[in-house]
């Protein structure tokens, strides 16, 4: 076996330069594949053999392939670390430095939310940073921490209303400050008018690739609509629904009395998140 390694090792310093470059290409090109074809561990091991020997330019980007095959394999501690050590590096290439800031909040705020709160200083650094994607993601995250650790987010949720003209992520904004603290929205921040016994009028449905401001898919249902479609279930479908303790007659109605309010936030595997709310 040291044989056969040295003879590969004698082979790799023999070759011209025009071969090794090559050789390097084809090592990114098969990492990519493994990664986009989903088998991550594989993945992981060409792009830690890149970061380990490959050319300079290559090595720091390698770095954070390693950390995103590890999040895309379920293991949030080993990747949170991994991030950490990419922009260690100081990164050359913005995006992802930004890419990378933004998926350690995103798994700082799981971890906490599987009780692991240690890693919540993470998130909340990261409600200072520089790039106004990574602060606004992170106030956002926070946020869905709920009242108490949710806190820390209200001065850049404010932020995003006071500055953002993008109505999506001023909708978020909002969304996010009623979780946290419903007085902390004032009458023109509001997502609806807050009279005093208004109705909600509009069923909300926002769904958000990872870390995308806008959402790549919006649903506006009006309430009289939803309620409707509620009344004219067939009765088989009503009695199912009261054997699960909900009353399709009455549901919506109760519901629009309660005013502006979230309903869900389901939040995908991939770091996807659905929001359903009404106003």
């Amino acid at each position: 076996m040291r044989e056969r390694l040295a003879a590969l090792l004698v082979a790799a310093l023999l070759l011209p330069a025009g071969a090794l470059a090559q050789a390097d290409g084809e090592k990114l090109r098969a990492a990519k594949e493994l990664f986009f074809d989903r088998q991550y561990a594989e993945a992981r091991e060409v792009w830690q053999a890149i970061a380990a020997t490959g050319r300079a330019s290559d090595r720091q980007a390698a770095a954070y392939w390693v950390a995103r095959c590890s999040e895309s394999l379920g293991e949030s501690e080993r990747a949170l670390g991994e991030y950490g050590a990419y922009l260690a590096t100081r990164p050359a290439d913005r995006a992802l430095g930004e890419e990378a800031r933004t998926s350690r909040v995103a798994l700082a705020v799981k971890l906490a939310k599987a009780g692991k709160k240690e890693h919540l200083a993470v998130a909340h650094d990261a409600l200072a940073d520089p790039s106004r994607t990574v602060r606004y993601f992170a106030a956002l995250q926070v946020a869905s921490l709920g009242p108490e650790a949710g806190k820390p987010a209200v001065p850049v949720l404010r932020e995003i209303l006071a500055e953002e003209k993008d109505e999506d992520l001023r909708e978020r904004a909002k969304l996010a400050l009623l979780r946290v603290d419903r007085k902390a929205l004032d009458v023109e921040a509001s997502p609806v008018p807050r009279a005093h016994g208004r109705e909600a009028s509009w069923v909300r449905v926002r769904i958000y690739e990872k870390g995308a401001s806008k959402p790549n898919v919006s649903i506006n249902l009006p309430v009289a609509l939803a309620d409707l479609v509620f009344k004219s279930l067939p009765d088989d479908a009503v009695a199912d629904l009261r054997k699960e303790g909900y009353d399709a007659r009455t549901f919506w109605e109760r519901l629009k009395k309660t005013g502006p309010a979230e309903i869900l936030t389901i939040e995908g595997g991939d770091g996807e998140r659905i929001q359903v709310w009404i106003e």
